[in-house]
């Protein structure tokens, strides 16, 4: 794991204890994920789908925002719910900038609710240049794109 995600899978570890699994009919976003779009694309698209809040739940340190979707279990990516999104890119004010250096590449993705194992699998089948990190063990997983 890159030094530069550590806090970002730290902050998700976090927010593992807010999220409640839901299970409901899920707007997929996989085509996102050929890491070909920016932060700014990702996020404003589903802000303006008024599929997730447009203000950040949280900002890290190292300025990644992360967003709430609007209705639990309605997102999803490669099958698996969406609990958390996130984003960021230096100097553009859709994203807030935190108290510490901000990361040096845009970066955007979502956290689902599934083993890393079954989303790297998904993944690799849609042919994803995303990178998956664990965030909880066996329960959630980070899929982003940049970083």
């Amino acid at each position: 794991m890159s030094k530069c995600r550590t806090p970002v899978v730290t902050f998700f570890a976090g927010l593992a204890a807010l999220v409640v699994p839901a299970i409901a009919h899920a707007d997929s976003h996989d085509e996102q994920f050929d890491c070909t779009s920016n932060p700014h694309v990702f996020i404003s698209s589903l802000i303006d789908e008024k599929s997730i809040d447009p203000k950040p739940s949280r900002v890290e340190t190292n300025s990644v925002n992360a967003f709430r979707p609007m209705q639990r279990g309605r997102l999803s990516a490669f099958g698996f719910p969406i609990y958390v999104v996130l984003g960021y890119e230096r100097g553009d004010t859709l994203f807030h900038r935190g108290t510490g250096k901000e990361i040096d590449s845009p970066l955007y993705g979502v956290v689902v609710s599934a083993p890393e194992d079954s989303v790297r699998l998904r993944l690799r089948q849609a042919n994803s240049t995303a990178t998956v990190e664990t965030v909880v063990p066996l329960l959630l997983t980070a899929i982003v794109c940049g970083g």
